[in-house]
């Protein structure tokens, strides 16, 4: 089975939280499964950027990416993070390469724009090769992948880890594509978790405002992988990582799984 994990937030930051999803997504690979791991990394780079007297700013979730913070993410996600997560998953005693989105032309970017907003070097991915990611796999490794990617200009793009890992899973005809995420799934009007949410429902929440911010990407990246062939789409919270490989086998109580429509 192919699966591709999105690692972001506090499974990032915190050091008992990376050696736990480390060791899910390591025991996914010792089972037998094709694994793939993207991850983000903002919180870490918003903290560089405020070392560099740099403010953050965000459009619908996404940030404002000017040249020095475009460094600055190349730096942070392509070096610090994606290392980190690598050291972390051969710990666990799996073999894991760490590279960029355009390592290997893998991926390439081209500009994105927001609702007419220019964010600057923002990218979203128009083109995936797998070759590489493939390869890998074939040597019995894991790929571990940093959301930059590079557009026809020669530039550097940064691009939203949760897109960058839909736009993986279908270039690797995923059967799954999992986000572990700080928060418990996607909550309805009345803050309740929704176990099942269809993307016609996350378009109508989108558009009264119940989600904002960050989950606005996720939810959009949700709908694009179902839309491009990945058989299943799961938000599951990062606390609850070691259900990961039950995933196929357990019903699972937390997070939630996202349906065509």
């Amino acid at each position: 089975m192919t699966i591709v994990v999105k690692v972001g937030g506090a499974a990032l930051e915190d050091v008992a939280s990376l050696r736990k999803c480390a060791r899910a997504i390591a025991d996914l690979a010792q089972d037998g499964h094709r694994v793939a791991v993207v991850h983000g990394g903002g919180a870490a780079l918003t903290r560089m950027l405020a070392r560099l007297g740099k403010k953050s700013e965000f459009v619908d979730g996404l940030r404002i990416t000017d040249a020095e913070t475009r460094d600055a993410a190349l730096m942070v996600l392509g070096g610090i993070i994606n290392k980190k997560l690598v050291a972390a998953i051969q710990a666990a005693g799996m073999p894991a390469v760490g590279f960029c989105g355009s390592d290997g032309m893998t991926f390439r970017a081209r500009k994105k724009f927001v609702r007419g907003h220019d964010l600057g070097f923002v990218g979203e991915i128009c083109f995936a090769e797998p070759c590489w990611i493939e390869a890998l796999w074939q040597q019995g490794g894991i790929p571990v992948l940093a959301s930059l990617a590079l557009g026809a200009d020669g530039e550097y793009y940064n691009v939203n880890a949760d897109e960058m890992a839909a736009s993986c899973a279908a270039a690797c005809h995923a059967n799954t594509l999992i986000f572990l995420t700080d928060v418990p799934g996607v909550k309805d009007a009345d803050g309740s978790v929704m176990p099942w949410l269809s993307t016609k429902q996350a378009a109508e929440l989108a558009a009264g405002a119940v989600i904002s911010g960050g989950m606005l990407p996720k939810l959009h990246a949700c709908s694009q992988a179902l839309k491009q062939g990945v058989g299943r789409v799961r938000i599951l919270p990062a606390t609850e990582v070691e259900m990961l490989p039950q995933f196929y086998m357990t019903k699972l109580s937390c997070g939630t799984e996202v349906i065509h429509s």
